[in-house]
């Protein structure tokens, strides 16, 4: 299929994407511009909002329902500012979206909100997860009653920030020729609105066996996790940020190691690459964004969607982005 832009008429991106009662959800963060230079702690995003959308039919040219807006800064008593990409996840009849937002001290939470249906409303908690930090949550619903989050973001996703889940005095980043700085991986707890233990590092290693390195910026990551299952292998994807691609690396259990395998999507029009990637209808499909129709104004990005292919021996068919 060609590329499909969903929303022509407003500006939504970092898409989470699921199948809820046999109809396709999208949840994405929303874009609005702040009004302030562009920066790499994200202040040019004024992301106060979520809305979601839904599609029942195809893919390819299925209407595409908004069910308006479902959570709100104004909602949440702990809310700062920067309401950024969120996910959801489904248990025992209720829906749980975890969302990443600055706390009045401008430190990155991730917080919790409940819904009784897959559109919402969703009904936020009082305080956000305890221990948690950084952006990007994605949750695997592991299939055996086992939940894991997947987080985390340098620059102004503050993962920097953070060593062995502790906060540090300053940001430290790596020298090049040392491990890279790994996304995190925990399991939620029963009632899907703690951690169930100290979050883990994600590893992913080279062909050879080694942990990528910071300096291999091609590779390594940077942000928006994904989590899914494919013929029993679990597909760890995300942003490399400033080297613009989507790459993943694949692993035997939800916690890894995981080893790098390649590049999903080459770089698009605007800075960010952010996405998810779900079977519907018996088609695999990736959503991501890109800031074509907003004339590449990198803070306006618009959702799109394409198909993904897989090779016969389970690798994913790289897809070539709009930037040249």
């Amino acid at each position: 299929m060609k590329t499909r832009y969903l929303v022509p008429d407003d500006y939504m991106a970092d898409p989470a994407v699921h199948i809820f009662n046999d109809k396709l959800y999208i949840y994405p963060s929303h874009d609005r511009d702040s009004g302030i230079p562009e920066n790499d702690n994200g202040d040019h995003f004024d992301m106060k909002d979520y809305h979601v959308f839904s599609i029942a039919e195809e893919v390819e040219n299925g209407a595409v329902i908004d069910h308006g807006v479902v959570l709100q800064t104004e909602d949440i008593i702990w809310a700062g500012r920067q309401l950024w990409d969120c996910d959801v996840a489904f248990k025992d009849g209720k829906y749980y979206m975890y969302f990443p937002l600055k706390d009045k001290t401008d430190i990155f939470r991730i917080g919790v909100a409940i819904a009784d249906r897959p559109e919402g409303p969703f009904i936020p908690q009082s305080d956000p997860i305890r221990g948690s930090y950084s952006i990007d949550p994605a949750v695997l619903d592991d299939g055996d009653g086992n939940f894991y989050m997947y987080f985390g973001g340098l620059w102004g996703g503050q993962l920097q920030r953070y060593r062995d889940n502790k906060a540090l005095e300053s940001a430290v980043f790596p020298a090049d020729n040392e491990p890279a700085i790994p996304s995190r991986v925990v399991k939620l707890s029963p009632d899907m609105l703690q951690f169930a233990e100290e979050p883990r590092p994600l590893i992913i290693l080279d062909k050879d066996g080694k942990p990528l390195t910071a300096g291999d910026n091609e590779k390594r990551f940077f942000e928006a996790s994904w989590m899914h299952k494919y013929n029993g292998k679990y597909y760890f994807s995300y942003s490399t940020g400033d080297t613009h691609l989507l790459c993943y690396a694949t692993g035997d259990n939800p916690y890894g190691p995981f080893t790098y395998q390649g590049v999903i999507l080459t770089p698009v029009i605007g800075w960010t690459t952010h996405h998810a990637i779900v079977e519907f209808k018996g088609k695999w499909y990736l959503f991501h964004h890109d800031c074509v129709p907003s004339g590449g104004v990198t803070w306006l990005r618009s959702l799109k969607v394409i198909e993904l292919e897989y090779a016969a021996d389970g690798t994913i068919k790289t897809i070539e982005g709009t930037a040249k």
